[in-house]
């Protein structure tokens, strides 16, 4: 009797077994899980993927007081996955009145080519700081960011070296970025992800 190779089984249906989120949701975290998934993504890009903060953690005394943001990916209108994040902050030296900082702005590997995660964050982060006052927006940004952030209305303002890469001193052209006075709805960001 011979015997033949096991066949692999039919599928259940037609539709394609691989998923690709066709929305993201970026707006404030409000709830741990949000939080600490946002937290994890920032220690996969800055700490294992680029190295920074000797491999272990970046949490610093800025994260007490930040309010992060995340992009989330939809399945069925449910947050699935924390995909991207960002903090903002107002400035907590004097004089600092109506200055806000935004910084570890992070999108996850596997999603940096759906959509416009890291533009929607950036566009949350000052239209929500602006529409609690903010007069100047900046943020210390990795140089190899510089040509986002230009075209996102961000001006270079100088030259910086922080945890050992190049950065810049760079400000949000607030014109450019009208309040946002809802960030928990925030923003849906569309993919452009071919499945």
């Amino acid at each position: 009797m011979m015997r033949t190779a096991p066949t692999a089984p039919e599928p259940m249906c037609d539709l394609p077994t691989a998923f690709t989120p066709c929305e993201f949701r970026v707006k404030w975290a409000d709830g741990a899980w949000e939080i600490n998934e946002a937290r994890r993504l920032r220690r996969l890009v800055f700490c294992i993927e680029q190295g920074l903060f000797g491999g272990g953690d970046d949490i610093d005394a800025i994260d007490a007081h930040a309010q992060p943001l995340v992009a989330l990916s939809c399945v069925g209108g449910m947050s699935d996955q924390v995909v991207g994040t960002v903090r903002i902050h107002p400035g907590q030296n004097e004089g600092d009145e109506g200055v806000w900082w935004g910084s570890r702005l992070a999108v996850h590997p596997a999603f940096r080519s759906h959509g416009r995660l890291g533009a929607t964050l950036i566009r949350l982060a000052v239209s929500s700081a602006r529409a609690r006052g903010a007069r100047l927006f900046l943020a210390h940004v990795q140089a190899q960011n510089r040509p986002l952030f230009e075209r996102l209305h961000w001006q270079w303002l100088k030259d910086e070296t922080l945890h050992g890469r190049p950065h810049g001193l760079m400000q949000a052209d607030l014109a450019h970025y009208p309040p946002c006075h809802d960030p928990l709805t925030g923003y849906v960001a569309q993919s452009r992800a071919r499945a």
